[in-house]
C-alpha cells in the first residue's frame, strides 16, 4: 500500500484508547473468538484482517482458516483468534471492516463473472475505488476471479472523449501513439469510441491495443465486432463499458467482445455480513 492504510484506520478508530474494554474488561482476561460468515460469499482481505489484530497486540494469536478467494456459505469460518479479550475487542471492529468490505467487493466480482460463464469474456474494474483502497479493492476483484484494469494514471494509456479533443485529429493521434509508443514502448493503449465510425477510424490506426466501447448497446457491439472481422484486425481488443449491470452483462457478453469493464465492482459492491463470536473466555 502506498501509505499504512492500517495504521490509519486503528489511529482514526481507538484516539486515545478503547475506553469501553479499559473499564470493562480485566486485563489478565483471556478469550478465543472466530470470524464468520453469516451469509454466503467469497472472501478477500484475509491477511489484512490478521494484521490488524497482531498490530494491536502481537499476543493475539491468529489462525487463518480460509485464504483469499475461498467461497464460504455461512457459518464457513475465516480466522480465530486467541489472546488477550482486551485486545481482542479493540481490533475487532477495524479488522471486520477490511474483511467485509473488500468480500463484498470479491463476491459481487464473482457474481459478474458467473454471468458471463462460458464466453470467454473477462471482467475487469476500474479505477472507481475507495480513495487509498485501491490496492486493496483490486486484490479483492481477483480474489472473486475477474481481472484487473490499469492500476492508475502511470501504467497504462487510455485516450477517452476529452484526449481526443485535445489531439484534434487522426494524423494528432497517430502522432502521440507513436511517440508514447517510443518512450514507453512496454505500456498498453487503449482509446475510447462513442460511435461506429470511431470503431473504424480507430482500427485503421497503428500500435492501439484495446478499444472501449462506451455505451453501446448490444446490437452495435456486434456491429463492432463484424467490423474488426471484416478489416482483418483482430489484434485490437474490444472492451465494452458503460452502465454494466447483473442484469445486462451477459447479452454484451455474447456480442463477441473480449472484455467488459464496471465500476459497480467497487464502488457498489456491499459489504459482506461477517461476525466475530467468542467461543471461550477465560
Amino acid at each position: 500500500m502506498p501509505f499504512d492504510l492500517i495504521a490509519a484506520a486503528l489511529a482514526e478508530d481507538l484516539g486515545s484508547g478503547d475506553v469501553t474494554s479499559r473499564y470493562f474488561v480485566p486485563a489478565e482476561r483471556q478469550a478465543a473468538g472466530v470470524i464468520a460468515a453469516r451469509t454466503e460469499c467469497v472472501v478477500a482481505g484475509v491477511e489484512v484482517a490478521r494484521e490488524v489484530f497482531q498490530r494491536v497486540d502481537h499476543a493475539l494469536q491468529v489462525e487463518l482458516r480460509c485464504a483469499d478467494g475461498a467461497r464460504l456459505a455461512p457459518g464457513g469460518v475465516v480466522m480465530r483468534i486467541a489472546g488477550p479479550a482486551r485486545s481482542l475487542l479493540t481490533a475487532e471492529r477495524t479488522a471486520l471492516n477490511f474483511l467485509q468490505r473488500l468480500s463484498g467487493v470479491a463476491t459481487l466480482t464473482a457474481r459478474y463473472v458467473e454471468a458471463v460463464a462460458g464466453t470467454g469474456v473477462r471482467i475487469l474494474d476500474t479505477r472507481k475505488t475507495t480513495p487509498g483502497w485501491r490496492l486493496l479493492e483490486k486484490a479483492a476483484v481477483k480474489a472473486g476471479g475477474g481481472t484487473n484494469h490499469r492500476f492508475g494514471l502511470y501504467d497504462m494509456v487510455l485516450v477517452k472523449d476529452n484526449h481526443l479533443v485535445a489531439a484534434h485529429d487522426l494524423a494528432g493521434l497517430q502522432a502521440a501513439i507513436q511517440r508514447a509508443r517510443t518512450e514507453r514502448p512496454e505500456i498498453r493503449v487503449e482509446l475510447e469510441a462513442d460511435t461506429l465510425e470511431q470503431v473504424e477510424a480507430f482500427l485503421g490506426l497503428q500500435g492501439v491495443d484495446f478499444i472501449l466501447l462506451d455505451n453501446m448497446p448490444p446490437e452495435r457491439l456486434r456491429a463492432a465486432v463484424e467490423l474488426r472481422r471484416r478489416l482483418g484486425r483482430n489484434d485490437v481488443q474490444f472492451e465494452a463499458s458503460g452502465g454494466v449491470t447483473l442484469a445486462t452483462v451477459r447479452a454484451l457478453a455474447e456480442t463477441g467482445v473480449d472484455a467488459i469493464s464496471s465500476g459497480a465492482l467497487t464502488h457498489s459492491a456491499v459489504a459482506v455480513d461477517l461476525g466475530l463470536d467468542f467461543e471461550d473466555v477465560t
